[in-house]
């Protein structure tokens, strides 16, 4: 697929900085695949959407304060950027750095009291290695990092982001970014989906920085794509069979679900490991039947996703109209359904 294809004119204001005042508050865009139509509605209507009996398939994985400043032993200030854990503690991570100066292995970076973290080793592509200096690692990240909000935001996090920047249902550690379609999802959808039998289960994918990361071949056959762990567990694995087996639709919350189930049923790693999964028009999908997701960046891997699962024409058609009719995008925008 050529690069140009993904390409859509937005204009600024309809990116959305902050989460709309209810977390189930957003519009929600619906793609009728069988006659081609388009309607609008409401994400707080989802579970009308979804046929009875359906399976929903949500990303469990949760946000972490993955953006630490600090400080030289100079004063210099110093940020970095946590990515993902090396080791089983999560002493050791791979992290992006900012400096005034080229941030060199040896250098010590004070957080707070509780927290220093030590640069060990630096890669090629300027990726470090560092070492957390605390008590327990997860809780000193909570206790002293920013949620990692994506630049295009522009602004800084506030106590708000600390809740709405996280899905309702979030519980595994790992993300430094949110599945944004998730965000949608409030107790109160959730309990929409019990009432009319609608069964939900978890897999987990750890949605790294990678995920902005922007197209810059002509190409997409060319790109590298960004790794990403995840796990379908084995309760997650047998309902999947058992509901394409009974026919009834499996539902992803958004596309890193997709990614998780389509690397699961591809079967590289069955159950557990890291995808660099690329979906683009031309894909057969193997397990998802419907998707709710956001509304995506130009010449990103996740339009190519979307128009791969709704069809390249319908999916731009689809884009224009929510440029015409004022939607919100991207991660604290609205919402589309393909059904």
């Amino acid at each position: 697929m050529k690069v140009d294809e993904l390409d859509y004119e937005l204009p600024r204001e309809l990116i959305a900085s902050t989460p709309p005042p209810e977390r189930d508050g957003a519009r929600m865009m619906v793609l009728s695949r069988s006659d081609g139509t388009i309607a609008h509605d409401r994400v707080r209507q989802l579970a009308e959407r979804i046929p009875r009996g359906a399976l929903v398939v949500v990303n469990d994985t949760k946000v972490i304060n993955a953006r630490i400043r600090g400080a030289k032993p100079t004063g210099g200030a110093v940020e970095l950027f946590l990515l993902r854990p090396i080791d089983a503690n999560a002493r050791r991570w791979t992290a992006f750095g900012r400096a005034s100066k080229p941030i060199r292995p040896g250098l010590l970076v004070k957080a707070s009291e509780t927290l220093s973290l030590r640069v060990v080793d630096k890669d090629a592509n300027g990726v470090l290695e560092v070492e957390l200096d605390c008590d327990e690692p997860w809780s000193a990240i909570e206790a002293n990092g920013e949620v990692p909000l994506p630049p295009y935001m522009e602004r800084a996090p506030t106590d708000e982001d600390r809740a709405r920047y996280q899905c309702v249902f979030a519980e595994k550690p790992g993300a430094v970014a949110a599945p944004t379609a998730g965000l949608h999802l409030s107790e109160r959808v959730l309990e929409d989906f019990a009432a009319r039998s609608i069964e939900r289960i978890a897999v987990t994918l750890h949605v790294g920085a990678g995920t902005f990361q922007p197209v810059s071949v002509d190409d997409l056959d060319k790109h590298v794509m960004h790794r990403e762990w995840y796990e379908v567990p084995a309760i997650a694995q047998e309902k999947i069979t058992l509901a394409k087996r009974e026919g009834r639709p499996v539902v992803a919350i958004g596309t890193t679900v997709v990614r998780t189930l389509e690397s699961w049923a591809l079967g590289a790693n069955p159950s557990t490991g890291d995808t660099a999964l690329l979906i683009q028009p031309g894909y057969a999908f193997r397990v998802v039947d419907h998707l709710l997701t956001n509304f995506h960046l130009p010449r990103s891997t996740l339009l190519a996703l979307v128009m791969a699962f709704a069809g390249t024409d319908f999916a731009r058609r689809a884009y224009e109209e929510a440029v015409r009719e004022r939607y919100r995008f991207f991660s604290y925008g609205d919402a589309m359904f393909i059904a």
